[in-house]
């Protein structure tokens, strides 16, 4: 795994949502076995190090399950090769940040891919745009929506009919 500066790590996706499943929803196992070089994934980066500050919003919320969170997550809803659209400039406060990457090499369940974004916290983590991290499967978050009718196609029929069944639990809740 890639090592960061200040104790970030990325945040394993799979332990998230068995934590809190009501909330954090991860792609399902049959797009990540089918994920290859060239598509876009997100992850986050976060570190036990910092706390959320005085100025804080009250009662922040995950961006990607809508869930509480102890400080605030900075997302960045595009990849930048997609979008090219570049957000305000933040202060440095050491919180977590939701990211896209472009897979760059993929080895079963271990994957390298390029930062796709200006990440605001880069003074603290030291990620910046074209850095190559490695990262396994547990590790994504969401799977870039320009993707999945290609995911979808690489399924054995089987497959289809169980992702399906998954998509239709979603719905109800």
């Amino acid at each position: 795994m890639s090592q960061f500066s200040n104790d970030y790590e990325l945040v394993n996706g799979f332990e998230m949502h068995e934590e809190s499943p009501e909330h954090f929803h991860i792609p399902h196992d049959l797009l990540k076995k089918y994920l290859s070089v060239g598509q876009f994934v997100e992850l986050r980066v976060d570190s036990p190090r910092f706390s959320s500050h005085p100025d804080a919003p009250q009662g922040c919320t995950c961006p990607v399950c809508n869930g509480e969170a102890s400080k605030p997550i900075i997302g960045h809803p595009f990849p930048l090769s997609l979008i090219n659209v570049q957000g305000d400039s933040l202060p440095s406060r050491g919180w977590g940040e939701d990211f896209w990457v472009q897979i760059v090499i993929r080895d079963g369940d271990q994957l390298q891919g390029r930062v796709d974004n200006h990440l605001y916290e880069k003074k603290l983590h030291e990620i910046e745009f074209n850095s190559i991290i490695d990262f396994t499967l547990d590790h994504v978050l969401a799977v870039h929506p320009i993707h999945r009718e290609q995911l979808v196609l690489s399924m054995t029929p089987e497959e289809v009919k169980e992702f399906a069944v998954w998509l239709g639990t979603l719905r109800d809740d």
